[in-house]
């Protein structure tokens, strides 16, 4: 079997050049809806959540003349254009939204949309990473009886095999975050996520960043790690050979620490279910009196009900986590505040 094996390469290379390759998943302008279900093409009501709390963001900045409003790992632009239609003219005027991409610009998105590939340099307002952090490329280590063993895997099979010790950053991080004590324990070393959430941090300027993804805490960390594979609606196993996403929760926590040294002045860690219910996505059905009133009206909050419930289900999406960091401004009260 080995011998048929060209090349034995850690998790984190091989992650790297699947996805973001020359002819790597994302690369080549492969889209998330058309192979998993995300919480904003589930429902345009996710992003009139965003479009809160948007105005929320330009309240505590006292109304600038620019606010930017900066979506990484932006897809197809639907969350952008899905809040550009939520706002207020006003509002509107004043926005400068960018997508930041790697795969090319879709048609028929707004002339004033900058796509990027990378997160500007300098910004003020929100920014939101909505299942961005869970496609950075990590290693995986795995304990075996000679100790700690960085995972190496064959791109064309998934097979894998142990390989050498990890560094000392690692170690450090897997120490802190995600200890492990059992033979055949496995880790993802989310250090370069953090290293990713800390770059957003530092180039914002004021404002707000929120990032929502698969996520775990230090005292539940999943004994053997996460990653999976996703190709047309159904999880595959996760070969790193550009055929398919390749994806694995992220410890929010420690970016959340990563945040904070990179300037972040206050800090949630929630869940989506919370956060979206205090947006106002109850998922209460509306009265039944008003359909005999308005059956129209009824009809509309009737469907608003069944995608918010959607989109805060805590066995789904809403067990999403949350993490806002804010910089020099106050978190949002509908954040902080429990929704009744």
């Amino acid at each position: 079997m080995e011998a048929l094996v060209t090349e034995w390469l850690p998790w984190r290379t091989a992650m790297e050049r699947a996805l973001y390759g020359e002819r790597g998943f994302y690369r080549r302008g492969e889209r998330p809806a058309e192979h998993f279900r995300t919480s904003v093409h589930a429902s345009s009501r996710f992003a009139a959540a965003v479009a809160r709390l948007l105005a929320d963001v330009d309240a505590a900045l006292d109304h600038p003349s620019r606010l930017d409003l900066v979506d990484v790992g932006a897809g197809s632009g639907a969350l952008l254009t899905n809040v550009l239609a939520c706002i207020t003219p006003e509002l509107r005027s004043r926005l400068a939204p960018t997508a930041v991409e790697i795969a090319p610009r879709p048609p028929g998105l707004p002339a004033d949309l900058s796509w990027r590939p990378d997160i500007p340099r300098s910004f003020t307002g929100l920014a939101i990473a909505n299942e961005w952090l869970d496609n950075v490329p990590l290693d995986v280590v795995e304990q075996t009886p000679d100790g700690v063993r960085t995972v190496l895997v064959d791109p064309s099979s998934g097979a894998e095999r142990p390989g050498p010790e990890p560094s000392a950053d690692d170690r450090a991080w897997l120490d802190r975050w995600w200890p492990l004590t059992e033979a055949g324990d496995r880790a993802e070393v989310g250090r370069p996520r953090c290293a990713a959430w800390g770059a957003v941090l530092r180039r914002l300027d004021r404002g707000l960043a929120i990032a929502v993804d698969y996520a775990h805490a230090r005292g539940s960390r999943p004994p053997y790690g996460t990653l999976t594979g996703y190709r047309d609606g159904a999880t595959v196993p996760a070969v790193p050979d550009g055929s398919c996403d390749v994806t694995a929760h992220v410890a929010l926590d420690a970016c959340a620490v990563e945040g904070e040294r990179a300037g972040a002045t206050a800090t949630v860690l929630t869940t989506q279910r919370s956060a979206l219910r205090s947006l106002g996505l109850t998922g209460a059905r509306p009265p039944l009196d008003l359909a005999h009133r308005d059956p129209r009206a009824y009809v509309a909050a009737l469907c608003h009900a069944g995608e918010d419930a959607e989109l805060t289900d805590p066995n789904g999406l809403g067990g999403f986590g949350w993490l806002a960091q804010s910089k020099h401004i106050p978190l949002p009260v509908t954040l902080t505040t429990p929704p009744h």
